[in-house]
């Protein structure tokens, strides 16, 4: 009996000293342990039946070595288990891991909300390099803030142990080149995402909250006044064996003092406040919209448009637009699952949205579907090659601006030159319209035998006679030069035939 109570005592102390440890650790070490405790509870749902399968299966074997119970029982187990637990591991997790997500996704035949029109992320990309001035740091992120309309770009410090450089606000119009403001970080504030030892922020921020991480992609600058400020939103866990992401409110870097505030919503912050992360995984979960065979052969939801040279190959997907008065949301054209490319829906997520509960995507059903992205390019390079240089221009992005109609912009990585507006089935009157960088109307339509215009290289003339005629009430500023060259020759002509002839 003594030594059974000396067994307990020493069972205590050592579960004592065990759980003194852990809080030890969890104290000193709020970055380890938060980083820890979420790879432990992201694996349960394969360790605990894993645990589980191995502990009946060592029981079963020595049950068999000390008795004469037969062994076909056992293996036949252990075929059925280890099949059961890859299947879990394999479907059955994600499965109901997307069914939690999905459950925030609503489908609907109604409208995609209006959409405003802003520069190409690609441009906002390619114009902040020579934007920078001497600034001797590298591009960490671009992210389009709604509410000022600008593109914000983060800049990495060179150096192992260095924070952010400065951020660059680019106000960038519809065409030509935009202007840019910096702001600068101060040396108090030497960390960033991703930085070395007391430089990451990451440990930084589970100092000031623990057991919340942020994701890399959802980080972003912007400039408070003279400020740069550093925005993370936050997730947390949610779930045991089943585990999921949810918002957990937003932390923010003080790129002068160097102090991290945690905020429970994104009051007074100028851009996204929920994960683009996040919404990237709740617009994947549509394909547990139907039963779980639907879901292991795709055969439900839908995806994001992912073609062969696709004109928005480089960003497309979460589209971050204005939109009415939320300020901002995510927006992604999607084509169903298969060899379909038509656009059949277009998602979209409040990107301002704050809380602890996930936001509601709305996937917009279009009806009748759009024709693929790669189709709409295709015809405005038909209908627009006659655009001089048209061989040094690009078509840079096509986004949708309600769910009827689509904008594109051509020019080159730097600039701007046109826009064309269409709609998504490329039907009527106005499937394709060019318009300048102030919005004026070129035309709509193909060129192309029209007006006597050929329909050869660059739709020169239809005969020998010259360049195709303008017609009377055309705009002169939407001329070519050569068909201005030819209305002034007509003019003339006409003015000496009626001044020579007979009175």
């Amino acid at each position: 009996m003594e030594a059974a109570s000396r067994a307990i005592l020493w069972m205590t102390v050592w579960a004592l000293l065990a759980v003194g440890a852990a809080a030890l650790f969890v104290w000193v070490a709020p970055y380890y342990s938060t980083a820890l405790w979420w790879e432990l509870r992201r694996s349960l749902f394969w360790l605990l039946p894993l645990l589980g399968l191995l502990v009946v299966m060592i029981g079963w074997a020595v049950a068999i070595e000390e008795s004469a119970w037969p062994s076909w029982p056992a293996w036949l187990f252990g075929i059925v288990g280890v099949s059961a637990f890859l299947f879990w591991a394999g479907w059955g997790h994600s499965y109901q891991q997307d069914q939690v997500y999905v459950a925030s996704v609503a489908v609907t035949d109604a409208a995609a909300p209006m959409m405003e029109q802003r520069a190409p992320y690609v441009v906002a990309e390619a114009q902040a390099r020579p934007t920078l001035g001497d600034s001797p740091g590298d591009i960490a992120a671009t992210k389009y803030l709604p509410a000022t309309k600008t593109f914000d770009t983060l800049v990495e410090a060179r150096g192992w142990l260095a924070g952010y450089q400065t951020v660059l606000e680019q106000s960038i119009p519809l065409t030509g080149r935009g202007t840019g403001k910096r702001c600068e970080f101060t040396e108090e504030a030497g960390a960033r995402s991703g930085g070395w030892f007391g430089h990451n922020l990451a440990r930084i921020v589970a100092g000031e909250q623990r057991w919340v991480q942020f994701d890399g992609e959802d980080v972003y600058g912007f400039c408070d006044g003279d400020v740069p400020k550093v925005v993370m939103p936050l997730k947390e866990l949610d779930g045991w064996m089943v585990v999921t992401e949810r918002p957990a409110g937003v932390a923010v870097y003080d790129g002068h003092t160097g102090e991290v505030t945690i905020r429970p919503d994104g009051a007074g912050l100028l851009g996204p406040t929920y994960p683009i992360t996040l919404a990237a995984t709740q617009r994947g979960s549509t394909h547990a919209l139907s039963d779980l065979w639907d879901y292991v052969f795709g055969r439900a939801g839908w995806e994001e448009t992912d073609e062969e040279g696709d004109v928005n190959a480089a960003n497309n997907s979460e589209f971050t637009l204005p939109v009415g008065e939320r300020g901002g949301a995510y927006v992604t054209p999607l084509t169903g699952r298969g060899s379909a490319t038509s656009i059949s829906a277009i998602s979209t997520i409040d990107a301002t949205v704050t809380g602890d509960a996930l936001a509601t995507l709305t996937v917009h059903r279009l009806d009748p579907p759009w024709v693929s992205t790669s189709a709409v390019a295709q015809r405005i390079q038909a209908d627009y090659q006659d655009i001089p240089n048209w061989q040094n221009l690009k078509i840079l992005e096509i986004a949708p601006t309600d769910g009827t109609h689509w904008v594109a912009t051509i020019g080159n990585d730097q600039n701007v030159l046109y826009r064309v507006s269409g709609t998504g089935t490329l039907q009527g009157d106005d499937a394709t319209c060019l318009h300048r960088g102030d919005g004026t109307r070129i035309r709509c339509g193909t060129a192309a035998d029209q007006q006597g215009a050929g329909i050869g290289t660059q739709y020169g003339p239809g005969s020998p006679a010259g360049p195709a005629p303008a017609p009377p009430d055309a705009d002169l500023g939407a001329l070519t030069n050569e068909q201005l060259v030819d209305l002034i020759r007509r003019a003339q002509e006409e003015a000496a035939r009626r001044l020579t002839g007979p009175r």
